[in-house]
């Protein structure tokens, strides 16, 4: 079974990490977007350091999607340089595990994808 991968991110504000974990959750390409507003950083850009308030994000989804995951973050994702971390995940619940794999596999021919229980 192929592993679980988590991508670690952020973002300049809430509604900008919604609305590209929405559409990465749309294109299956993620199972969830966990957004965590409120974080404050300390970075060098550029030569200088700066402070600045930003919205970290995880996101939910499997190896074998970890290169179009990060093509997809970049092409949506309004920094120049985005962070994108590739968390691998050393072992899941198998639960988890199933429903990041299952949400994050193509649409069957009908257009729908895996259904819950």
């Amino acid at each position: 079974m192929e592993r679980p991968l988590l991508v670690y991110t952020t973002f300049p504000d809430l509604a900008s990490a919604l609305n590209i974990g929405e559409a990465l959750v749309r294109e299956r390409l993620i199972a969830c977007i966990n957004v965590l507003p409120g974080m404050q950083s300390v970075y060098s850009w550029k030569g200088a350091v700066e402070r600045g308030a930003e919205v970290a994000a995880i996101l939910k989804s499997r190896e074998g999607l970890a290169d179009a995951l990060a093509v997809a973050l970049k092409a949506r994702h309004p920094y120049d340089t985005p962070i994108i971390l590739h968390l691998p995940v050393a072992g899941a619940d198998a639960d988890t595990a199933a429903w990041i794999l299952a949400e994050t596999q193509p649409c069957g021919p009908s257009g729908a994808g895996p259904q819950a229980d």
